[in-house]
C-alpha cells in the first residue's frame, strides 16, 4: 500500500506533537459497543442497578472511551498506515451518557531506527482526566 502525499511520516513528527479527536457519547453508542463487544454489563444499561454502584448512576463502558484515542492514532498522529503496537490504560473517572470526550495523543519520544513513536494518551471530560495511558506507535514510511 503506498500512501498519499498528504500522510504523515516520521519526517513530519516531532516531540511534543499533539493532536486530538472529541466526541459526545450517546446511548446508541453504547447500545454498538455492546453490540461489538459483548459487554452488556448492567452498569451501562440499568439505571435501577447503576444507581446501587459506587458510580450512582449508568457509565460509559471504559474501551468504548478508550477506542477514541484508536481514532487519532489512526486518523491523525500519526495516522493512515500507523501500526498500534501497545497501550497502557489508567480509568480515572467515569465517563456518562451526554460527556463530550477529548482524545488527545502527544509525542513523548522518536525512535527513528525503529521507526516508532512513544505517545501519551489522554482522554478529558471538561477539566477531569478520565483516561490516561501511553501507547507504542509504529509510524509508516513513504514509498519513494
Amino acid at each position: 500500500m503506498s500512501l498519499s502525499p498528504s500522510a504523515i511520516t516520521l519526517s513530519d513528527i516531532h516531540i511534543g506533537q499533539t493532536e486530538h479527536y472529541r466526541r459526545t457519547v450517546t446511548e446508541a453508542d453504547i447500545e454498538q459497543f455492546a453490540d461489538v463487544s459483548g459487554d452488556d454489563n448492567p452498569v451501562h444499561f440499568d439505571d435501577e442497578w447503576a444507581a446501587a454502584t459506587m458510580f450512582k448512576g449508568r457509565i460509559t463502558h471504559g474501551m468504548l472511551s478508550a477506542s477514541y484515542i484508536s481514532a487519532v492514532i489512526g486518523t491523525r498522529l500519526p495516522g493512515p498506515g500507523s501500526i498500534y503496537m501497545g497501550q497502557t490504560l489508567r480509568f480515572r473517572a467515569p465517563v456518562r451518557i451526554g460527556d463530550t470526550v477529548c482524545a488527545t495523543v502527544t509525542v513523548r519520544a522518536i525512535d527513528e531506527e525503529k521507526r516508532r513513536l512513544t505517545l501519551d494518551t489522554v482522554c478529558t471530560v471538561g477539566e477531569t482526566t478520565v483516561i490516561e495511558g501511553e501507547a507504542l506507535v509504529m509510524v509508516p514510511c513513504r514509498e519513494e
